[in-house]
């Protein structure tokens, strides 16, 4: 049972990485599960302040996450618009084959949201949206430097009980 659990903390852990990047997957929220997973192993000690707080650090990301990209579109001008057509924009660039399609993807429909909301400012329109990306652009950041953080601490955990873990 140790060895699924690992295993499935494992795919949970790595999920949280492409969930970093993805918009329908909440990356540090899923990467937490994997924490949790090899926590509920027989061989590694249940350390609840230690996953408490990744929780908190999970969740706080998962709130930010839906207010950074807000506020970098306010920051430079923009509306609502411009956030809603970055959301759209990026699950468009996601499903292109186009390479960069997620980061071109939001640029261009924070652009188009922005246009259609004030069409008679373009260059309004394209501060608002280099204000969207770089919200956008953060929040993916700050949401992949948490997932490869709970990566290491899931390796890390991992190596220190792999022999009570693959004990057969």
């Amino acid at each position: 049972m140790d060895i699924l659990l690992t295993f499935l903390g494992f795919i949970f852990i790595c999920l949280g990485i492409i969930g970093s990047f993805l918009p329908v997957l909440p990356g540090p929220v899923t990467g937490w599960v994997g924490l949790l997973l090899l926590h509920l192993t027989k061989a590694i000690p249940q350390n609840w302040t230690f996953l408490g707080i990744t929780l908190f650090v999970a969740l706080a990301i998962f709130i930010l996450d839906y207010f950074i990209p807000a506020l970098g579109t306010k920051k430079f001008g923009g509306s609502k618009y411009g956030a809603y057509g970055t959301t759209i924009g990026l699950i468009v660039g996601l499903l292109s084959p186009i390479p960069f399609g997620i980061l071109i993807g939001a640029f261009s429909g924070a652009f188009l949201g922005e246009v259609v909301f004030d069409g008679k400012d373009t260059n309004k329109a394209l501060k608002a949206s280099f204000g969207a990306f770089l919200g956008f652009l953060a929040s993916t950041g700050i949401k992949f430097i948490a997932a490869s953080i709970f990566f290491v601490l899931f390796f890390v955990k991992l190596w220190e009980y792999k022999a009570a873990i693959f004990t057969f």
